[in-house]
């Protein structure tokens, strides 16, 4: 089968979340199984720096953009065998400081950057000499693909290739007003209506998606669920239920290429489920490298996330002012919401010897805080899949989880089966229950054989993209109207 992937992000190029994470890890795990595999992602600032080996096609994308004429170079990488990237290289759109915007404000020109990439993959499905079976976008700034090839197709008489969104966060839609977007698509009038592009007045990208794909997934089975009722579906699941037929939830899987113990080069010291002595060695690591006092009979809690609303980053704040009078250490590694990145700053002046708090993103030091820490907190208010809790549990890190989405698909609690038990859940979106569930791991902590178990449990958790790819598969197969 030949698959084009299109993402805004893609690691290890760009990366702001999980997004990037996860299409690479399908992209690789899909190749190697055989099928040839496209990626399209943008050309961000700094890409060229480090990977020298991309070079420049003789070919340009060449698409109007409400009145005028857009054009981009395409750069290409051979990643591995039967995976090639392909760069979208419009330094005017995406030669930034960052992704999607900076100092907590996206970049005003947003629509035009993703409309034109959007375009761009359109294009590539339609004119290149590589042309796809199946085209898979990715949340709303690919979201537009399949509305502009179905475009296509009755324009040209072409056969366009079927579609399959993928919706990793809900609630990120790109949504913007009809003057600001919808001259920009060069879309025919009659798209935009309620059962088109249209939504409360203006264009929705993640909704053209759901409306036009041949396909719709999210990334775990419980958040499928969610998203098609009032509570979670961010004011799209009426037109999510109405598409149920085609809504498939796949728990994503976990590159073990990239989160292992054993092949790392950022951890001090490599350790399996039978060596788990040697964990406590990362945790002493750790603490030097963050200023903490050396002590492994400490528990260590910590947190890598983006510092935003839906995570729970508010209630680790509340139940750490009631939790930090035991003995105990947390680190936090992220940023996002100013207000709340002073609110850590404040929580390390204020107990130095127990918190740290790193604003920013390190990769390398993401890997040493799941590796050295002995618990690891992910309250989210929802969470489609998470990744974070997956990576815990292969470190042999209790992840302490509210039941929701991917992170109630993806852990066992003791009270759900007591022999496969590898982390804590609580339920009620609150401080004093986070507090409760931080109270019940100092417990577990102080009952070495139960930790112990627990650990071992977490680390032999299977979440391999085998699976996974199998059931992407699937999809693609229903899409092309093929079955097995």
């Amino acid at each position: 089968m030949k698959i084009l992937l299109a993402t805004a992000e893609l690691h290890p190029f760009s990366k702001t979340g999980g997004l990037a994470d996860m299409v690479s890890a399908l992209a690789k795990s899909l190749a190697s199984e055989g099928h040839e595999v496209g990626v399209v992602t943008p050309l961000y600032r700094g890409i060229v720096d480090r990977f020298s080996e991309l070079r420049r096609l003789d070919y340009e994308v060449v698409v109007p953009m409400n009145g005028t004429i857009e054009t981009s170079a395409i750069q290409t990488l051979e990643y591995r065998k039967n995976l090639t990237v392909y760069f979208v290289d419009h330094p005017g759109y995406y030669d930034r400081a960052a992704l999607y915007g900076e100092e907590n404000m996206e970049y005003p020109d947003n629509p035009s950057r993703f409309v034109f990439f959007s375009k761009a993959v359109a294009h590539l499905a339609r004119y290149f000499s590589w042309r796809p079976d199946i085209v898979h976008v990715h949340d709303w700034q690919a979201g537009l693909v399949p509305v502009l090839m179905k475009n296509q197709a009755l324009l040209e008489a072409w056969n366009a290739p079927s579609s399959v969104l993928t919706i990793h966060n809900l609630a990120y839609q790109g949504h913007y007003s009809r003057a600001r977007m919808f001259p920009l698509t060069n879309l025919p009038e009659e798209f935009f209506n309620p059962l088109g592009v249209e939504f409360n007045g203006g264009v929705n990208c993640l909704k053209s998606g759901i409306v036009y794909s041949d396909a719709i997934t999210t990334v775990s089975p419980r958040y499928a669920r969610e998203i098609c009722t009032e509570e979670y579906g961010c004011s799209l699941d009426p037109i999510l239920r109405g598409r149920q037929n085609i809504l498939t939830g796949i728990l994503n899987g976990v590159d073990y290429e990239e989160w292992n113990t054993t092949k790392n080069i950022h951890l001090h010291h490599h350790y399996t489920p039978k060596s788990l002595k040697k964990k406590a060695l990362n945790k002493r690591e750790l603490q030097h490298e963050l200023g903490l006092p050396v002590d492994e009979t400490i528990p260590m809690f910590g947190t890598v996330t983006r510092l935003v609303d839906q995570k729970g980053v508010d209630i680790i704040l509340g139940a750490l002012e009631e939790m930090l009078a035991c003995n105990m250490q947390f680190v936090l590694l992220g940023s996002g919401d100013p207000e709340i990145q002073r609110a850590y700053l404040s929580l390390e002046r204020r107990f130095p010897k127990k918190v740290c708090s790193r604003i920013g993103y390190d990769l390398a030091l993401s890997h040493r805080i799941e590796a050295g820490i002995d618990f690891f907190l992910m309250p989210s208010r929802f969470e489609p899949c998470g990744l974070n809790q997956m990576y815990s549990l292969r470190y042999g890190t209790i992840p302490i989880v509210r039941r929701t989405g991917g992170l109630d698909d993806s852990v066992v609690d003791l009270t759900e089966n007591l022999g496969r038990a590898d982390g804590i859940k609580f339920s009620e979106f609150s401080m004093p229950a986070l507090a409760k569930a931080i109270k019940k791991a100092l417990v577990l902590f102080e009952t070495p054989d139960l930790f112990d178990k627990m650990r071992v449990n977490a680390m032999t958790a299977d979440f391999s993209w085998k699976r996974t790819t199998a059931d992407y598969l699937a999809v693609y197969r229903a899409a092309l109207g093929k079955t097995e």
